[in-house]
């Protein structure tokens, strides 16, 4: 999409000639993403969905299913751990698909590298911490997120 379509630009600039210049209400946001998305097929991305508050989250989906029910081509993925998904599914029934996953050892030690080799001060650790690090952290974070109890972190895949 080259242009913002004039109902959005409409609404940003209804918005500047109120009284301290309020930015649009959720109601304004859930029109506006059901004209962007009935444009063209669109895809949004939702991380850690668990982590927002219950009561936001439930605004959440049922504007994610407002936009869905106007914007068939939308597709939303979500991630979020396991004992939201019954809540997703009663919000948006018939719009979800679940897959679960969770990261192995292998991951989590290409992630550790990454965020070592980051680190700007380079005499806050020797080697003998980093290789305690790369050998112990992997080792139980991959029990504790592929053994038992811990559940699977699943892929809420919403169309």
């Amino acid at each position: 999409m080259k242009t913002i379509p004039k109902e959005i630009f409409q609404t940003f600039q209804q918005q500047k000639t109120t009284i301290g210049g309020h930015r649009p209400q959720l109601v304004d946001i859930v029109r506006m993403l059901q004209l962007v998305t009935s444009i063209q097929p669109t895809f949004m991305c939702l991380d850690a969905l668990d982590e927002c508050d219950r009561v936001q989250r439930a605004k959440l989906l049922d504007s994610l299913k407002q936009i869905l029910e106007k914007s068939p081509r939308t597709r939303i993925f979500a991630t979020g751990r396991p004992h939201i998904l019954a809540e997703i599914e009663k919000r948006l029934v018939g719009h979800v698909t679940s897959v679960s996953g969770s990261p192995n050892r292998v991951d989590i030690t290409r992630f550790l590298r990454v965020k070592l080799g980051e680190d700007d001060i380079l005499d806050a650790m020797d080697d003998g911490l980093e290789a305690d690090i790369l050998e112990k952290i992997p080792k139980n974070m991959s029990e504790m997120c592929v053994g038992p109890p811990m559940p699977r972190i699943p892929l809420h895949v919403i169309r």
